[in-house]
């Protein structure tokens, strides 16, 4: 008798349906805790809505915290995984843009798409960090992991241009501009289009950076 064929196993169903289970979780977590507050939700409630056990989500997420940095890390880069910034491609497009004005039109465009996302989950996390001390190191993290990034723009913006700043500077600048707090006073109580925001961080990085 012929030895059977052995079936090449095919894990994409496998993947496919572990990225909707994690997709649910998110959902619900970010839900709840914007409805209630990260304190106030539990992991129980985030299973429940997300109609999943709650193993399933210590083993596709991991505990409380967890989430919450998978919530930033999927709002900035835009999909179900973290991507990190040099493999995001807004960044690949800044470095390869000709000009240091072009670099900061496609920024500009890149935060007004991720701020939307990004702004909520950062209001959470600041409002619970001062009693979460996991949640306040995770804050400071972001804060200084921005901050790096900020100065690696615009030492590619002083590479294709001359700034009217030293490094430093104009890096804070840009790190101050971008932030969730201003998109948030100016979308959320000023009711400013993403249009608008984005034109507003241009013409701002525009006049306060290049020299020209």
């Amino acid at each position: 008798m012929p030895a059977p064929v052995k079936r090449r196993y095919d894990a994409t169903k496998r993947r496919e349906a572990a990225a909707r289970t994690r997709a649910a979780i998110l959902d619900a977590a970010r839900d709840l805790f914007t409805e209630g507050g990260y304190a106030a939700t539990p992991m129980t409630a985030i299973a429940e809505q997300a109609g999943v056990a709650l193993d399933t989500i210590y083993a596709s997420a991991g505990r409380k915290p967890d989430l919450a940095r998978l919530l930033i890390e999927t709002a900035i880069s835009g999909t179900g995984e973290a991507v990190p910034a040099e493999q995001r491609g807004y960044v690949r497009a800044i470095q390869a843009a000709p000009d240091a004005s072009t670099k900061i039109d496609l920024y500009a465009a890149a935060v007004a798409a991720i701020a939307p996302r990004l702004a909520p989950v950062l209001a959470i996390i600041q409002q619970a960090a001062p009693a979460h001390p996991e949640l306040a190191a995770l804050w400071d993290e972001i804060a200084e992991r921005r901050a790096a990034n900020m100065r690696r723009f615009v030492a590619d913006l002083a590479a294709a241009a001359p700034l009217r700043l030293n490094l430093d500077e104009a890096a804070d600048i840009v790190w101050a501009t971008n932030s969730a707090e201003l998109y948030q006073l100016l979308a959320g109580q000023r009711g400013w289009s993403r249009q608008r925001y984005q034109h507003f961080l241009a013409d701002t990085w525009h006049r306060l950076l290049l020299a020209g």
